[in-house]
């Protein structure tokens, strides 16, 4: 547990945006004659990017065109009203706070888009604790490819034993797999019930307990040297 570098996904592990999600896939959804979905629907789709949850929440009957168009005017109603809902998860902003003070360097690796991510992190307050924030159009795979975990790590400069991914779902974990690192997850995401198939190394209920344990191994490891 004696990490240098944590890799944080952002929906649903440290952002509750569930509602505001939900409200722009339904307003989309309307644009084009459908009813409402439920918002624990439209947050299953979450966590393969923009484009995958479009797809899904519209559903069959649409061309490739089609869908183009409506995720457009889905990223257009969401970007003016991201923030109508969103907040951080409890104890988030003060675990934040006290890894980076311990010494933890801390980036963010969503498939979101990176404008999106920066922005709600920048409006919740919380932009400057990151060294970087990587969305899922910064590279040209997406989670659960490595690319994103890989180009943090050499910017960072710590090796692969020493960085520990955070997230919800199983996309987290797979890409926590396919870049060798080690993962966390968290239970009170968008999709918990993902990481029955695919486990992560622990789980935390809360991101005051990650804060603690980590914090600890890394004061372990300095009594140790």
């Amino acid at each position: 547990m004696a990490f240098d570098l944590i890799i944080f996904d952002l929906d649903g592990t440290l952002v509750d945006s569930k509602l505001d999600l939900a409200l722009a896939v339904n307003a989309t959804r309307r644009h084009y004659g459908l009813p409402p979905l439920d918002i624990e629907q439209v947050s299953s789709y979450v966590g393969n990017g923009a484009p995958v949850l479009i797809r899904r929440a519209m559903g069959p009957g649409f061309s490739e065109q089609e869908i183009q168009q409506a995720l457009e005017y889905f990223l257009n109603y969401y970007r003016e009203h991201m923030l109508d809902h969103t907040r951080l998860y409890p104890t988030v902003a003060e675990s934040l706070d006290s890894l980076k003070k311990a010494g933890l360097v801390l980036s963010v690796l969503t498939n979101k888009p990176v404008r999106f991510s920066s922005d709600i992190l920048a409006g919740l307050g919380v932009a400057d604790y990151f060294f970087r924030i990587y969305g899922g159009n910064s590279f040209d795979q997406k989670k659960p490819d490595p690319a994103g975990v890989n180009a943090i790590l050499e910017e960072a400069g710590v090796s692969r034993e020493g960085a520990l991914l955070v997230g919800d779902s199983a996309v987290d974990v797979l890409t926590a797999r396919n870049a060798g690192i080690a993962a966390c997850g968290v239970t009170y995401g968008f999709q918990p019930e993902s990481l029955t198939e695919h486990p992560p190394d622990f789980m935390v209920n809360s991101m005051a307990e990650l804060a603690g344990i980590v914090i600890r191994g890394r004061q372990q490891k300095e009594i140790v040297k």
